[in-house]
């Protein structure tokens, strides 16, 4: 069943998120996932306040970096959070944005390796077993969970290249999909994902009686993600990589000069904003691309407003 859900975290103080949780819930919304964005609000501790906050809504880690969080100490946390809450954390692993890698100095020589290592070990540590390993990036020598979970618990891998992909059908049960993603870009990921793997599909979402002024709120924001990136799988599959270097390589570059130069299509294509109608019809197309489910990541001074707005105006143009 197709579900709409949120992005809550990364900029949202800390203490709102309870009260956010609470409310997601109570309007509607079919699972919440919280981005690890360093350094903004921790993933885990902003999962286990909203799971403590809520009483049946699925919650996802979207996503924590498999070399921020040792796959023992991950595989600790994540046990811990299934115990008590049994049956609703989905948690994702990825490698993490490569500058803040590099900021921390854990940027993994082979991030193949380090997420076929890190996903291996935590779903073994999951299921109960002693695990011993000598990897390329990590080291366990018997290691075993105290309190493992009672259940099996889903581990996603939020990934973008064909052979990560193709990697999450061999170890995990799902796919974190990444803020601006096109349906193209959906259709090109399903293609290398497992048949079984759930999909999960992050949106920037900005909605109003005023199309226009809903989608201008997006420009700078997501302007400054495709200037973070460049060209990568998303662009590739949407087909504007070159068009996106090129804007990176003149005038100065950076975010500004994207948005400066960011066509109009691409908020159209690439986020959920405009009139409601407009929105649902953009979730409808990540849906029809192969998404279980569109997971909306509200941006602005407001986000209750936002979240509030989308759950009367969007969700019921949704079912």
């Amino acid at each position: 069943m197709n579900a709409v859900g949120l992005v809550l975290g990364s900029a949202l103080a800390p203490e709102s998120l309870p009260r956010l949780s609470r409310l997601a819930e109570e309007l509607g919304y079919g699972e919440l996932w919280f981005a690890e964005d360093y350094f903004f609000t921790g993933g885990v501790s902003a999962a286990a306040a909203a799971l403590a906050a809520t009483e049946r809504i699925p919650i996802g880690l979207g996503v924590v970096s498999a070399m921020v969080r040792h796959p023992a100490l991950l595989a600790m946390e994540i046990a811990t959070l299934d115990r008590t809450f049994p049956g609703r954390l989905h948690p994702g692993i990825g490698t993490g944005v490569p500058a803040w890698m590099r900021q921390m100095g854990v940027k993994p020589r082979s991030p193949l390796s380090a997420l076929r290592e890190s996903v291996t070990a935590v779903r073994r540590l999951l299921d109960g077993e002693e695990v011993s390993m000598e990897g390329r990036c990590f080291h366990l020598d018997r290691v075993k969970l105290t309190h493992p979970p009672a259940g099996r618990v889903p581990l996603y891998m939020g990934v973008l290249g064909p052979k990560m992909l193709q990697l999450s059908g061999e170890i995990a049960d799902g796919n974190v999909l990444s803020v601006l993603a096109s349906p193209q870009y959906v259709r090109w990921a399903r293609e290398r994902i497992a048949a079984q793997n759930r999909v999960a599909t992050f949106a920037f979402v900005s909605v109003g009686r005023d199309g226009a002024a809903a989608k201008a709120a997006l420009r700078q924001p997501m302007s400054f993600y495709l200037a973070a990136d460049g060209g990568n799988a998303l662009t590739d599959a949407y087909g504007i990589s070159e068009e996106l270097d090129a804007m990176l390589a003149d005038g100065g570059g950076g975010a500004d000069a994207v948005a400066r130069a960011m066509p109009e299509r691409w908020i159209d294509d690439l986020a959920v904003a405009g009139e409601p109608d407009e929105c649902a019809e953009k979730i409808r197309r990540l849906f029809d691309a192969g998404s279980d489910s569109v997971v909306l990541f509200p941006l602005g001074s407001d986000p209750e407003a936002i979240v509030r707005t989308v759950a009367a105006d969007v969700l019921p143009r949704c079912s």
